[in-house]
């Protein structure tokens, strides 16, 4: 059986000035997730503002144990990014009960 976590990840900006800037931080940022915790990563929310950003984490993985650990280092890793400027919201489920759906 495989499992899937989600991750929202909601991210403020209080010193960008401009998309442009935006888009390199988030740049930089979903390569890291992806480099060092295999996630997958998408801009979901908040594309036409400059301060505010939205992005959508998976992970899979055989069991819960390995996928909520990779979570959490992606919760610690934000945290230590941006602190006091991400709020994140979780949600792991078996690919089973998404497919039965």
């Amino acid at each position: 059986m495989s499992f899937v976590c989600l991750i929202e990840i909601h991210l403020h900006f209080p010193d960008n000035g401009s998309l442009k800037g935006k888009r390199k931080e988030l740049s930089s940022l979903k390569a890291q997730l992806q480099r060092r915790f295999g996630a997958s990563v998408a801009e979901t929310g908040h594309h036409d503002l400059w301060q505010r950003a939205t992005l959508t984490v998976a992970i899979v993985g055989r069991d819960t144990a390995s996928v909520r650990q990779r979570a959490d280092g992606i919760r610690r890793f934000i945290d230590f990014m941006f602190p006091e400027q991400a709020a994140m919201e979780s949600l792991v489920v078996s690919a089973q009960d998404l497919l039965e759906r």
